[in-house]
């Protein structure tokens, strides 16, 4: 039996073949464009507040906590969809719940990091899920290498989409919050922050949903449907978001998923006993209206959306490899007009 290493992250294979070419990826924030495709929009009335707030350098719990200062709620009346990239210029959906008194105009709100663009009323609160998926546009300068290689790479992730891999920023620092995770469902820590609890059971499955889907892609199968196998809506094969109930696949599936399973025994037995259930993720995701120019010569452009739970980096992954500058700012305090 093994589980996962202390702290770095196994090289979960990649499905198309290395293209050997690097790039710097959000040397400026505005070359990491993020819109949030909304499952909604407001509808005018409501107990809610909806803000769509555009963010430059900002995380999403920050911008949650000014909102809240600003409206003079808890934070825990602050709800959005999904959280977004801090070193970016984003787009996204925010809800406060105000129900009773006078509305504030937060589009007055001043800060050099984000701003209010529109502000309208709703019945529901916002809540993590609450969207359709991402549109995303990405800019990478000082590529190096074969660019036939990354155009190779780019025509069959258009074609074919990329192994719907958890992305690296799941699992915390240098994977810290899986083995967290495991510490934890090996007894050896006692976690009692809910908040924590939640974020380290998280990266512990989608450890385990990564490590299924690595073993199909070393297989050769992480595109096909196996005999056995769960599909979703759409007719994809999916994996385990592992947790109490049978194993709803059957077959070769099954057997595989079991066996990692077995490997990784102490996480999903530790799943299981902190009641969460089975659920079933899609092993191939297809970014949609993929394009891409090259700019310059060493410039690549490239834009797409994706759905949700899905990640941008591990589409960049399958065309070339990225790296961020060292960075570090300071939050300011929001005013008001």
């Amino acid at each position: 039996m093994t589980d996962t290493p202390s702290t770095t992250l196994p090289p979960w294979p990649n499905a198309y073949p290395l293209s050997g070419a690097s790039a710097t990826l959000k040397q400026l924030n505005e070359d990491f464009v993020v819109t949030e495709l909304p499952l909604q929009l407001p509808a005018g009335e409501g107990e809610h507040v909806w803000l769509e707030v555009e963010k430059n350098g900002a995380n999403t719990n920050f911008v949650a906590q000014q909102l809240a200062a600003a409206a003079g709620v808890e934070e825990r009346d602050v709800g959005y969809a999904g959280l977004k990239d801090r070193h970016a210029l984003t787009r996204q959906w925010f809800s406060i719940y105000l129900p009773k008194g006078e509305t504030p105009d937060l589009t007055q709100l001043q800060h050099p990091e984000f701003k209010v663009l529109a502000q309208s009323r709703h019945v529901k609160k916002l809540r993590p899920g609450d969207l359709q998926g991402n549109r995303f546009r990405i800019v990478l300068r000082d590529v190096k290498g074969d660019r036939a290689a990354v155009e190779a790479n780019l025509q069959a992730v258009a074609a074919q989409g990329v192994p719907n891999y958890f992305g690296a920023q799941r699992f915390g620092f240098d994977g810290g919050n899986v083995e967290q995770g495991r510490a934890m469902l090996a007894r050896e820590i006692r976690v009692r922050n809910p908040k924590k609890k939640g974020l380290y059971l998280s990266a512990v499955r989608s450890f385990v949903f990564n490590e299924v889907l690595a073993q199909r892609i070393q297989q050769g199968l992480w595109g096909q449907t196996l005999p056995g196998d769960v599909l979703d809506e759409a007719g994809r094969p999916t994996g385990p978001l592992w947790g109490r109930g049978r194993v709803s696949t059957t077959d070769h599936a099954q057997a595989l998923e079991n066996a990692v399973a077995e490997r990784h025994a102490t996480l999903c037995n530790g799943l299981e006993h902190a009641g969460l259930d089975q659920e079933r993720r899609a092993l191939v995701t297809s970014p949609a209206d993929l394009s891409w120019a090259w700019p310059q010569a060493d410039q690549l452009v490239l834009s797409f959306a994706l759905p949700a739970g899905a990640y941008a980096t591990v589409v960049l992954d399958e065309i070339l490899r990225t790296a961020e500058p060292e960075r570090r700012t300071e939050a300011e305090p929001v005013t008001l007009d």
